[in-house]
């Protein structure tokens, strides 16, 4: 069917003639049932063509590579529902479920789709007759005069408009895209809440211990403070050397501070994403897991058609271009149908008289001649958010892309960072322990064995956070590539109904 049948676009001229509303009612016995078959006639075919959707192919789709530039090679992507579980941390997989169960952000996404779901059936039972029943009681009277004759009624009245032109149909599905995107967002809320608990577990872990790592440098600047004061004393290190030393413990006094802040602030933080109170007290496991193999990133196109938030914004592209063939609709004539059936008795039992009903039948066909630019407008309208829908499936599209390309490029880097300061921890810690020797041996002087442990334990904090940051690039990466939760949105809807039901 064409998408704009011998109009202009505007609501001021049209090439097909104007129809006045008729009531069939006026017309003759006659003429009024044969104008109610036609009526009926003409719904069947023309209500049985399919609106044309609007569709529109973004331009990122013709710039996609065949393969991920960054990727080794193209291997079949295999989406691993559950990845927080390859890390091998019960603790992790503990709160990452209880996320998945309790989270505000969770429930909200969930209420969305709930609404996204009635809307579809609000604007789906446009399609269907409306009914109606009435009944109604009167009773008059004269003040000095005999009581006049009590009034009962009894009615019902039905209308029914004809989606002659895909109209009624197209704001139907419209809305059931927006319910396919809301879904979609479901979905990628729970990836996202996965990924953020599961970062935000790890890096306070990693605070933890860094916690640990800080009071120990504390403690060797400690022991250093009480060396060189005894040094001072006996007159064989000046006072400033000594008054140095001061500053460098109390720098790293204050950094311990820091990372006993950041502790507090991410633990807090963690108790907030699986929806409990903020109070701190948590247990946690005493050391990061280690780093699980990387999943395979698959290709492109694939990584359109799989990631949630890329479905949902083709989802709403969907929904614009429906509410287009809505609005182009609107330019057309509309058809509607009413009846009304009812009886009229001075008693009650009289409204069951066969003899008292009345009914009526009538047909109401109405051309939009001038409503002072309204149509257009509002086609203008539609045409506006289709195009804006489209440029935000490109952006989201983009985004998508971005993440993968960037977590393949940086892992292998991160990578070579964690090697290299874990050797440097490794060579630190051996020294060390070389020292300690040649101080117990009388070879080399205590401060030696001081420096040689702050040298260590320093550079087993930036391993530590190097670990945490190769942790996250996997995270990252099973996050963009779509990974995880592939249960359908639908299923977490009816189980919210049923906990609501039982509660």
């Amino acid at each position: 069917m064409p998408r704009e049948p011998n109009i202009v676009r505007g609501d001021e001229r049209f090439r097909i003639p104007p129809a006045l509303t008729v009531p069939i009612g006026l017309l003759p016995a006659g003429r009024r049932r044969a104008a109610l078959c036609g009526a009926v006639a003409l719904l069947i075919p023309v209500a049985a063509c399919a609106p044309r959707t609007a569709e529109s192919r973004p331009a990122i789709m013709d710039a996609v590579p065949a393969e991920f530039t960054s990727a080794d090679s193209a291997a079949p992507v295999e989406i691993d529902g559950r990845w927080w579980e390859s890390f091998g941390d019960p603790l992790l997989e503990s709160f990452v479920e209880r996320a998945l169960s309790g989270n505000p952000s969770i429930g909200q996404a969930i209420e969305r789709l709930r609404q996204a779901r009635a809307a579809a059936r609000i604007e789906e039972s446009d399609l269907y007759p409306q009914a109606g029943a009435t009944f109604g009681a009167e009773e008059r009277g004269i003040e000095g005069a005999p009581s006049l004759p009590a009034r009962f009624d009894l009615g019902i009245d039905v209308a029914w408009e004809a989606d002659i032109w895909g109209r009624i149909s197209s704001e139907s599905a419209a809305a059931r895209a927006e319910y396919r995107a809301s879904a979609a967002d479901l979905q990628a809320t729970r990836q996202l809440i996965a990924a953020e608990t599961a970062r935000t577990y790890l890096a306070v872990v990693e605070a933890q211990a860094q916690v640990e790592l800080s009071t120990r440098v504390l403690a060797t600047y400690d022991e250093l403070i009480r060396q060189l004061n005894l040094r001072v004393e006996a007159g064989v290190t000046p006072q400033s050397l000594a008054a140095l030393a001061i500053t460098d413990q109390q720098t790293a006094r204050a950094g311990l501070e820091q990372r006993r802040e950041d502790y507090q602030r991410l633990i807090r933080r963690l108790e907030i994403l699986v929806g409990d109170y903020p109070d701190g007290i948590d247990t946690l496991a005493a050391s990061l897991p280690d780093v699980p193999p990387p999943p395979p990133a698959g290709v492109p196109a694939g990584l359109l058609d799989r990631r949630p938030d890329v479905r949902s914004a083709r989802h709403r592209i969907e929904a614009a271009g429906f509410r287009i063939d809505a609005a182009e609709a609107s330019f057309l004539p509309s058809l509607t149908l009413t009846g009304s059936a009812g009886t009229s008795a001075a008693s009650f039992a009289g409204l069951f008289d066969p003899l008292t009903l009345v009914w009526s039948i009538a047909g109401r066909l109405l051309q939009p001649i001038f409503q002072g630019g309204r149509l257009r407008a509002q086609l203008e309208f539609r045409e506006g958010e289709r195009n804006e829908a489209i440029e935000a499936y490109a952006e989201t599209a983009l985004q998508a892309l971005f993440e993968v390309e960037t977590a393949l490029a940086v892992d292998g880097i991160i990578a070579n960072q964690e090697t290299a300061f874990g050797q440097a921890a490794q060579a630190a810690e051996q020294a060390t322990e070389i020292s300690t020797l040649r101080y117990r041996a009388g070879i080399e002087s205590f401060f030696n064995v001081l420096e040689s442990q702050q040298r260590a334990l320093n550079a087993r904090s930036a391993f530590l956070s190097a670990r945490r940051a190769r942790l996250f690039n996997r995270i990252d990466l099973h996050l963009a590539i779509g990974g995880g939760l592939e249960e359908d949105p639908a299923i977490t809807l009816a189980a919210r109904n049923r906990e609501n039901a039982d509660q």
